[in-house]
């Protein structure tokens, strides 16, 4: 329930207009053939940025356990490319957001989710948007195979 309390507050309070800022961006990348990895990364995480409380960005192949096109060398040149087209741009502006919320204390918890989208933003090809629960369950199986790794 707070959850949904929360994500209603943020699209409320200007998280409505991060992400349509992020589906223009979105729109933008797949007018090109090219632009479609960072088109359909843009999406995913426009639909995250409406109701990002509850849910987490995590990295494809610790989500899998193995990695894809877009975890791979590929993504990486595409995440460098996306850093200095937009990706900077966007981080500044959650940033901005981010500090605007942080200096009241009822807009803390909005603040880190500006956080976390700056993060998102400088590298978004790669990422997967799942529950907290998923994600935490993905990151405990991973540290179980390296700690298994490690006493073999």
């Amino acid at each position: 329930m707070l959850r949904l309390v929360m994500n209603i507050i943020w699209l409320v309070l200007g998280g409505f207009v991060m992400g349509l800022t992020w589906l223009l961006i979105s729109l933008i990348a797949f007018i090109s053939i090219i632009g479609i990895p960072w088109g359909r990364a843009c999406f995913n995480i426009a639909l995250f940025c409406f109701w990002p409380f509850g849910q987490d960005a995590i990295n494809r192949a610790e989500l899998h356990g193995e990695g894809d096109l877009g975890t791979s060398i590929f993504g990486s040149i595409g995440n460098i490319i996306w850093f200095f087209l937009a990706g900077i741009w966007l981080a500044i502006a959650h940033v901005f957001c981010a500090v605007a919320y942080a200096i009241t204390i009822i807009g803390i918890p909005f603040a880190i989710q500006h956080i976390k989208f700056a993060g998102i933003s400088l590298a978004p090809i790669g990422k997967s948007v799942v529950s907290y629960e998923v994600a935490a369950a993905a990151r405990a199986r991973n540290a179980a195979e390296k700690m298994d790794k490690m006493r073999s």
